[in-house]
Formats: structure tokens, C-alpha cells, sequence
């Protein structure tokens, strides 16, 4: 591979962003590839993939790099960045160009792969993780699971979509993208789900835009089935149900939701950012949906204001609970996460998450159901909420019915946490 010095140093700027300025690696990556126009598809993957993959990898190429660096807080200099990508395009068997930003950069090739079979063998700098989440991972886990588990969530996320059944099916779409020379296939037991076999970018396409699909993980897509729309007794033709999903961000689950609905009921989307639910909106009108309507929840001194929400108790049929989380099982898609997580931030999202379930929980009427989930794998955040909700005074009127467990390394997809419960 021949190396071109202007993709190579956006590929640096923009890590020095995401290490050094705690950006988003998604966002900062939308915005470099829109940086030069003359880019084509080959350079926009080399920019995207060697991004991620320095991301992913940071603490093993720095250990290979020698790089003296406290990496959860420290910031990296251009250099440090530099022999950062110089490790990856060792390991990669990729030759270091003649530029004066390599000067200096006399790594000897087999002495970094010897270094890094040995470290291979030691599991926080084969799967490059902070050692306080090795540990954590193995406490909640055990030493086996989280073993395979974070092996798991180091590959690269499939890119799965989701057929509105609105506007197709997934054979009609399946036949549709592959006129585009986009190939498919549908993913067993999901029943919106298809996968595309070679990734690419595919928000511009013509398809997406006009909202026969969405792009949503197929661990994602199980939520909506989850809230058992399907057997309720009093709503049988769903005209008269009323759904609420409470921290509905951008509406993904939403819009699968109003799929299955075939556009009846009601479903009414939460959140604290009105700038999601804009484009949410967005995306329902895109996906020809009519019945939901957005509530953005208010606060006061960046506090939710709880009273707002007397209006819905006892109210829903169906209450989602997609809580905020660790989002420990979406590393494949986001691993700069691991970079930002630490263990007080986990500590305050727990609180946060027994907090929306003691509140949102009050809108669920009699007989309704509440579904609580997370795009985390850790038991403290999942099974043990559920079981402290079920037992506190707000909690006693409900019944357990099922959850579900899903981790990365037996599906090859996100890990999620999802419990269904109704109120008696």
C-alpha cells in the first residue's frame, strides 16, 4: 500500500482530537471526510478504518511505541501520534514513507512483532482496555465470558439495517440494493434485519434517504418486538394503544416501534434534547410514520423536573426504558468510549438509571408493561437495577416476566440488556 500525505495526516489530526479534545470518534471522522471532495471511496475508507483501528488499539500500539504516557489523562503530541501510526502500519506490513513528519521513527520491524506476540498473551493489552475495566469486566462477568466478550466487542461492527416494513419488506429491499450492486443477506431470527456483506457507506444512498431502511444493529431491533405488542388483550387492533418511550433519543426504536403499529396507536417520544427529537422527527417523516408526537422533558438547574410528569401517569399501555448507560456493548461501534468511561461516571449513570426507572415506571397504567434495557453487558447496570426497582415501594406493583441477555461474542452483534415487567 502506497501512502498519500495528506489522508495520513488527517487520519493524525484527527486522533489528536478524539485523545486529546475527548471528541466523539464518529462525529470527529463525519467531518474529515467531508474535508476534501477530490477523496474517493478507497481514501475515505483508509481515512475512516485507520482511524478506528488506532482508536481501538491505543493502548497496545503505545506500549509497542514506548510511548510514556498516562493514557486515560495525558495528552499526546504530534509525535506520540505519529509513532502511534507508525506501529499500525508496521503491524499492517505497510512501509513508512520518506516525510519529514516520520524523522526520527526507526522502530525495527521484528522486534515490534515480537513485542506484540508477547503482550498478546496478557488479555489489557491484547484487547486494549484500561486495567480498571479488565477488572471490572471480570468481576461482573467472570474471568471466561468477559474474556470472549471483549474479544468480541474489539471487532468491527457488521453494518445491519432495518427494512421498513411502511414502505417494503426486506426481500423487496434486499432486491432493490442489490440493482445497486449492494449485496445482502437477511439475518436469521430478526425478522426486519438484513446485513450488508461487504461494508460501506450507505446514508446517502437514495434508499435511505426516501426511509425504506434505517441503519440500526440487529441487538438494537429486538427491543420493539420485546415490548410484546402482539398479545394485548384490550387493544387487539392496536388502534388504541399508547406507547411511551422515554429516552428516545433520535427515535430509532420509535420508528420500529410505529412499523409494527402499521402507524396506529399512539406513541409519544421523551427526551432531554430537543435537538434529537428535531431529528426525529426528521426521520419519521422520511419513514412515512404519523402517530408519534415528541415531548422534550424539562429541567431546571439541569435537573429533570419530575412534576412534569403527572400528566402521564398511569397512562401507557406500553413504557420504554432505554436508559442512559456505560454503552459497554456498542465498543465495536464506538471504541473511543473506552478511553472515557471510568469508574465514577459508571457509578453516577447507575443512579441515573434507578432514577428514570423509579420515575418513568409511574406511566405504566394498570395491566400495562414496562421494558427497561441498555446497550450495556454488565449486570450491575441491567438484572441487579431491575431487581433494586422490584423491591423499593415504587417497584411492588410490578411483576417480573423475562429478560433477555445478549452478548456480542454468541451473535456477533451489540450487547444489550432487556427485562419486561407488568404492573399488577
Amino acid at each position: 500500500m502506497r501512502l498519500h500525505r495528506n489522508l495520513v495526516l488527517a487520519v493524525i489530526e484527527s486522533l489528536s482530537q478524539i485523545f486529546n479534545q475527548n471528541k466523539q470518534a464518529d462525529k470527529i471522522v463525519a467531518i474529515t471526510l467531508k474535508q476534501d471532495k477530490r477523496w474517493g471511496a478507497r481514501d475515505r475508507s483508509f481515512v475512516a478504518e485507520t482511524i478506528y483501528e488506532i482508536v481501538r488499539w491505543k493502548r497496545l500500539y503505545a506500549k509497542l511505541a514506548e510511548i510514556e504516557i498516562a493514557f486515560e489523562n495525558d495528552k499526546y503530541s504530534t509525535q506520540n501520534l505519529v509513532q502511534l501510526f507508525s506501529v499500525w502500519a508496521i503491524l499492517n506490513e505497510i512501509e513508512l514513507p520518506n516525510w519529514e513528519e516520520f524523522e526520527g521513527i526507526n522502530y525495527d520491524k521484528e522486534t515490534i512483532k515480537e513485542e506484540y506476540n508477547k503482550l498478546s498473551q496478557i488479555r489489557k493489552y491484547k484487547e486494549s482496555i484500561p486495567d480498571w475495566l479488565d477488572n471490572l469486566g471480570k468481576q461482573e462477568l467472570g474471568d471466561e465470558i468477559w474474556t470472549k466478550e471483549i474479544a468480541a466487542l474489539n471487532n468491527q461492527a457488521p453494518v445491519v439495517l432495518r427494512a421498513n416494513t411502511l414502505k417494503t419488506s426486506v426481500e423487496k429491499l434486499q432486491k432493490q440494493l442489490s440493482e445497486q450492486n449492494i449485496e445482502t443477506e437477511k439475518v436469521t431470527d430478526y425478522l426486519e434485519a438484513v446485513q450488508l456483506l461487504k461494508r460501506k457507506s450507505i446514508v446517502r444512498n437514495a434508499l435511505y434517504k426516501d426511509g425504506f431502511f434505517e441503519i440500526q444493529d440487529a441487538s438494537s431491533q429486538l427491543i420493539a418486538h420485546f415490548l410484546d405488542l402482539e398479545n394485548d388483550e384490550e387493544n387487539t387492533s392496536k388502534k388504541g394503544l399508547q406507547i411511551i418511550d422515554t429516552c428516545a433519543g433520535a427515535g430509532g426504536k420509535s420508528l420500529h416501534i410505529a412499523s409494527l403499529l402499521q402507524n396506529k396507536g399512539q406513541i409519544t417520544a421523551m427526551d432531554i434534547y430537543e435537538n434529537k427529537l428535531i431529528e426525529l422527527r426528521k426521520r419519521a417523516n422520511r419513514a412515512d410514520v404519523h402517530n408519534i408526537k415528541t415531548y422534550c422533558i424539562k429541567r431546571k438547574n439541569n435537573k429533570v423536573d419530575n412534576s412534569q410528569f403527572k400528566q402521564f401517569y398511569n397512562s401507557a399501555d406500553r413504557v420504554l426504558i432505554d436508559a442512559p448507560c456505560s454503552g459497554l456493548g456498542v465498543l465495536s461501534r464506538n471504541p473511543d468510549a473506552k478511553w472515557k468511561l471510568n469508574l465514577e461516571f459508571l457509578e453516577e449513570i447507575k443512579q441515573t438509571q434507578q432514577t428514570v426507572l423509579q420515575e418513568y415506571s409511574k406511566m405504566t397504567k394498570k395491566g400495562g408493561k414496562l421494558v427497561y434495557a441498555t446497550c450495556s453487558i454488565l449486570p450491575s447496570e441491567n438484572q441487579n437495577q431491575v431487581e433494586i426497582f422490584l423491591n423499593s415501594e415504587n417497584g411492588k406493583d410490578f411483576k417480573f416476566i423475562e429478560d433477555r441477555k445478549i452478548l456480542s461474542h454468541q451473535t456477533g452483534f451489540d450487547g444489550f440488556y432487556m427485562a419486561i415487567l407488568q404492573k399488577m
